[in-house]
């Protein structure tokens, strides 16, 4: 999948992408935020996670800034979880954070998930810690639905996790994104 937004270009990421990522993600800031991403993180750990086989129906883009191909601002993508259900996430370079960025990403992604992929639903969660995270989620539309103990890898331990809900047959009120 790609997209363009007004600020942002998110397009599939390549294995030349691998030092760009390591330089984006290796901050314990983000990882600690993350369920699925190793601390410490390493260039090997990006080199893998470039290579391996992504379905189209459950698009990673990384986010780059238009003007800025090389320099990698984050990755925002859809997954199955646990149960097969399609869930949302995402993650921001600490030099991005507070910019609107996430938000921009996150709208085009939820758009392609609810006009080009149909899905009826998305699940989302974000450790109680990291309540910028959950704002995100909320300007998208996800509601709370409660709250459980969940892995972070990059921590080591399972901690809360506000878990929230998106049910994308509902009246779509985001503002178009004009690229």
């Amino acid at each position: 999948m790609f997209a363009i937004t007004p600020r942002l270009l998110l397009r599939p990421g390549w294995r030349e992408d691998a030092p760009a990522v390591f330089a984006a993600v290796a901050d314990e800031a983000i990882v600690r935020n993350l369920a699925q991403v190793p601390w410490p993180y390493r260039l090997d750990d990006a080199e893998e996670w470039l290579a391996k086989p992504h379905q189209p129906a459950w698009p990673a883009c990384l986010i780059f800034l238009r003007g800025e191909p090389t320099r990698v601002a984050g990755c925002v993508g859809l997954h199955p979880d646990e149960s097969g259900v399609p869930e949302f996430g995402y993650w921001l370079a600490r030099p991005f954070w507070g910019r609107g960025i996430a938000t921009e990403a996150a709208r085009a992604m939820v758009s392609a998930a609810r006009h080009s992929l149909r899905l009826p639903r998305l699940v989302s969660g974000h450790f109680t810690d990291n309540p910028a995270s959950g704002r995100v989620l909320e300007k998208l539309g996800f509601r709370a639905t409660g709250v459980t103990r969940r892995y972070s890898a990059g921590r080591g331990e399972a901690v809360p996790c506000r878990l929230m809900a998106l049910d994308l047959a509902e009246e779509d009120t985001l503002p178009a994104i004009a690229a």
